[in-house]
């Protein structure tokens, strides 16, 4: 009886292993279908409470033309519209790891270089000189 029960046992954790693993793999496809971005979510992220929108085709290409004639050695992370005053950003990653936010005026101009904060972009200094960061603690003064 001892060898029934155990072969008992032995069948039931076989059967419970099988149900749990039809069961994941039930659940799968719902917890995928949870987690894509909406077509609205895709397009971008929200800053300041305006949707800042993927850049595509020809003004893509401009603005990462703009971006790597200015810094050559930067990669480009994404492209985007700018949810504060300015027409474009580009997200980089400089040479040296800093990541930084470059900003772009409607025709394409560098206007400005955020550096530090969190993705890159501390919000205030807007400095085209990239041998300035927006990290104002290693100035000197009173």
């Amino acid at each position: 009886m001892t060898k029934r029960r155990t072969m008992t046992i032995a069948g039931l954790s076989i059967a419970a292993v099988i149900t749990g693993g039809a069961l994941t793999a039930a659940a799968l496809p719902a917890v995928a279908e949870a987690e894509t971005p909406t077509s609205s979510e895709a397009a971008g992220h929200r800053s300041n409470g305006i949707t800042e929108e993927e850049l595509t085709g020809d003004v893509a290409a401009k603005v990462e033309a703009a971006v790597l004639a200015e810094y050559p050695d930067a990669t480009i992370q994404r492209l985007e519209t700018d949810a504060e005053g300015d027409a474009y950003e580009a997200h980089i990653l400089q040479a040296d790891g800093t990541r930084a936010t470059v900003k772009l005026n409607d025709t394409f101009a560098v206007t400005g270089l955020e550096t530090g904060g969190h993705g890159g972009g501390a919000r205030g200094d807007a400095d085209t000189d990239d041998s300035t960061s927006t990290d104002e603690s290693s100035t000197s003064g009173a």
